[in-house]
């Protein structure tokens, strides 16, 4: 069993480990968030749907302990669980369950777990999450650069029902403004993304956004230029990110899923430890300032060359 994490960029970060995982002779039984499974519908995992309470939780993970204890005689035997979650709950849930989990050794979760790997924050999330793969699978020692995240292709048909709907023609720019919560009470949002959408226009761009059912109005309100695909599913959405001429983005999941399918990416982080979250991809380009934010001269640039527009700097 696998707990998730809670966020869809952590989740796309993690699939390095669970392939590991699976290379080694385990079935994944993945627990997340309600997402989780669209998001990972090309792989052959069965995934369920994290309760939101406590006891809900240690009686979901009992119900699957019986039932694969019944398929697998050395199942309570041996390590068999996993949290990439790092917050005491997510180890205690286990443990209650009768779980032998393994996860890091944060928030004093030793006497929790059977096994644990150490935190550190300075190394990037994917071999972070190798690290507690390994304490299954003894894998190899160092983890991929890059996730790959597979598309399904019910989700190819939806990306490319929902653009001829709409008569979108490649090449198309994906906007990704969205806010991507904070760090250290800082937001991740760049709040001069809407400098962009003057040159992208300039240049002939068609602009795409795929907003949440809670970010339709931002969308309307700040972007009315785009063409807007609401309620696309996550396995579309990778595959419209992967398929088109440039996707720009704030530090969210989106970010991540473009660059797990080798969509082009240009990445505005802001307090974002890039050494960490930073997206990784074979047309990932990332700009973070020395004080933060990189400046809005140098992303419209950057979006400009990546796009093949211009080969000269632009100046004001």
């Amino acid at each position: 069993m696998v707990r998730l994490r809670n966020y869809v960029g952590d989740v796309v970060l993690s699939i390095p480990a669970l392939e590991a995982l699976r290379d080694g002779g385990y079935e994944l039984h993945l627990i997340g968030k309600p997402w989780a499974k669209d998001l990972l519908a090309a792989y052959d995992w069965t995934t369920y749907r994290l309760p939101s309470s406590f006891g809900e939780r240690v009686l979901q993970y009992r119900r699957l302990r019986r039932e694969l204890g019944r398929r697998d005689p050395h199942f309570d035997l041996r390590l068999n669980a996993v949290t990439f979650v790092t917050a005491f709950s997510s180890a205690l849930d286990m443990r209650v369950a009768g779980l032998n989990a393994a996860g890091y050794a944060t928030e004093a979760r030793g006497m929790l777990l059977k096994k644990s790997a150490p935190y550190d924050a300075t190394r990037h999330a994917i071999d972070l999450y190798w690290d507690v793969a390994k304490l299954l699978n003894g894998g190899a020692q160092i983890a991929p650069r890059c996730a790959r995240l597979k598309v399904h292709e019910r989700h190819e048909r939806e990306k490319t029902e929902r653009l001829a709907q709409a008569d979108v023609r490649s090449p198309y720019v994906v906007l990704v403004p969205y806010p991507g919560g904070e760090i250290d009470g800082v937001s991740k949002k760049w709040s001069e993304f809407r400098s962009v959408v003057a040159p992208l226009l300039a240049c002939n761009s068609t602009l795409v956004m795929a907003p949440s059912p809670s970010e339709i109005e931002f969308t309307k309100e700040n972007y009315p230029e785009a063409i807007s695909l609401p309620d696309l599913s996550l396995g579309a959405y990778a595959a419209l990110l992967r398929d088109a001429a440039l996707t720009i983005a704030n530090d969210t999941g989106p970010g991540h899923m473009a660059a797990s399918v080798g969509g082009a990416l240009l990445s505005v982080l802001g307090p974002t430890k890039q050494s960490q979250w930073g997206a990784r991809g074979p047309q990932v380009t990332i700009l973070q300032g020395a004080n933060a934010w990189p400046s809005t001269d140098e992303v419209i640039n950057t979006m400009l060359r990546m796009l093949g527009a211009h080969d000269t700097p632009r100046s004001e």
